[in-house]
């Protein structure tokens, strides 16, 4: 199966096994459809990649970087653009239409794909009903996040406002690094007790980084394991 498929095209590998089948080689050839003289499709493929280092490279330059680079333009970057836009939608919409959002990636994704490229700290909300469906995003905090700056009565608030049952909170860190810090650590803290207090579940804080994220509930998950694990 794995030869059939390394010698297929990739529109045809991906009729027949599906999008998740291909590489991003083969993704972006599908993307930029034909390649330029003297450089097969999948040849320029390889050469944008390796110029933007990755398609999270590709998709975060900037109009000037991006057509730079030979086989790319304006038309591109704007269809590329769109498609990022597209991606989001999709994701907040999926958000909505969910019976619940008890899988973890979903809102992760959702997450990254609101916060990952802001280049300022911004603290954003879900507020769920009983059955962890979604009533209401929010974007509640702007600039450097902190246990000053994020009012945990003012999530209350809100949450209060909307009749949410449950909410899960995240922000973003410009620097890339999703690793939390003790400011980071005391927030989480402040948040889950003002929830208890009013009997709102506190789901998950999740710390967006460039490429990677940081979720309290999986931590306190794993630390629970291994203290179970023999």
């Amino acid at each position: 199966m794995k030869q059939i498929s390394n010698n297929l095209m990739p529109r045809e590998k991906l009729l027949q096994f599906g999008a998740k089948s291909l590489t991003d080689e083969e993704l972006l050839a599908i993307f930029l459809r034909t390649g330029v003289k003297g450089l097969p499709v999948m040849e320029l493929s390889n050469q944008v990649l390796n110029t933007f280092g990755s398609l999270r490279g590709l998709l975060t330059a900037n109009l000037d970087d991006f057509c730079q680079v030979k086989g790319l333009g304006k038309t591109q970057y704007i269809q590329l653009q769109a498609t990022k836009e597209m991606t989001k939608r999709y994701l907040s919409q999926q958000m909505e239409v969910n019976e619940t959002i008890s899988a973890p990636y979903l809102a992760v994704m959702y997450f990254q794909s609101e916060l990952e490229d802001d280049e300022r700290e911004v603290f954003m909300v879900l507020f769920l009903d009983n059955q962890h469906r979604l009533i209401k995003q929010e974007k509640l905090f702007f600039g450097t996040i902190n246990q000053a700056s994020v009012h945990p009565r003012e999530i209350i608030k809100a949450a209060l406002k909307y009749n949410a049952a449950a909410i899960i909170v995240a922000h973003n860190h410009p620097s890339g690094n999703c690793k939390p810090s003790e400011a980071d650590r005391y927030l989480t803290r402040k948040i889950e007790m003002a929830c208890d207090l009013v009997d709102i579940r506190f789901v998950d804080h999740i710390i967006v980084g460039k490429g990677d994220y940081f979720s309290f509930e999986e931590e306190k998950s794993n630390a629970e394991n291994e203290q179970i694990s023999p």
